[in-house]
């Protein structure tokens, strides 16, 4: 996908990875870039369209979509993450709400629009997807839930024209990582490697060192394959 003189949303646009989207999507000839955060957000570029847009708020999802009003590229970047125990219900229902059942909603009010385009919807994620990271256990359960809801719309939606990617980082250097030691990649790095995915036509995107590491072995694996052949199953009852 190449996104010159494309519409783009992306959810959590106010820092991290999300405000690197954003330039990186200016940089590459959007048209038109709408940054959904929960505050709000100031940018110099015009073609920047604040959108306030809580994952957790139906209403504000409803305006949200009622204020677009064609899109060809949905990212759904916004997430939370805390280092937590299992034992705390409350940390585990706030994660999900936001990284699963808040994705899922936004993708449902946009789905029209992308169904119009026939454009494409990219899921960030984490290679705790892959393999839980027991020191933030609810966040690794909700990524993994995501994954899924990944792989289940990538087939739902092939049939209308609409692409599904998902995009697996390593650590990487935000505020939501500032208390995990380890080699981290720039969120700017990464938004770059995301694009570059799109354009190559990844469905799996793996945007750094850390995640490139087991890239090869997944898209060539069994899991992946087995992918594949649930996917088939779509096509043939259609």
């Amino acid at each position: 996908m190449n996104i010159t003189d494309k519409t783009v949303l992306i959810t959590g646009a106010n820092r991290g990875i999300g405000r690197a989207l954003v330039d990186e999507a200016l940089e590459r000839g959007a048209s038109r870039v709408y940054a959904g955060t929960r505050s709000g957000l100031q940018h110099a570029d015009k073609r920047v369209v604040p959108l306030t847009l809580e994952l957790t708020s139906a209403p504000q999802i409803e305006r949200a979509v009622r204020a677009v009003e064609t899109l060809d590229l949905l990212i759904n970047n916004a997430g939370v993450a805390s280092y937590d125990a299992l034992d705390d219900v409350a940390a585990t229902e706030k994660t999900l709400a936001v990284n699963l059942y808040g994705t899922l909603n936004v993708t449902r009010g946009f789905l029209p629009l992308l169904t119009r385009s026939k454009g494409t919807i990219v899921n960030v994620m984490s290679v705790a997807a892959f393999a839980a990271l027991p020191i933030i256990p609810a966040y690794s359960i909700s990524k993994a839930a995501l994954f899924s809801l990944t792989q289940s719309l990538r087939a739902q939606l092939a049939g209308k024209g609409v692409t599904v990617h998902g995009v697996f980082p390593g650590p990487v250097d935000t505020e939501m990582s500032r208390g995990f030691e380890a080699p981290k990649a720039s969120p700017q790095s990464v938004a770059q490697a995301i694009f570059n995915g799109l354009q190559a036509g990844e469905e799996d995107i793996f945007p750094d060192p850390a995640s490139q590491a087991i890239a090869e072995s997944w898209r060539t694996g069994a899991v992946k394959a087995l992918e594949h052949q649930f996917a088939a199953l779509v096509k043939a009852a259609a």
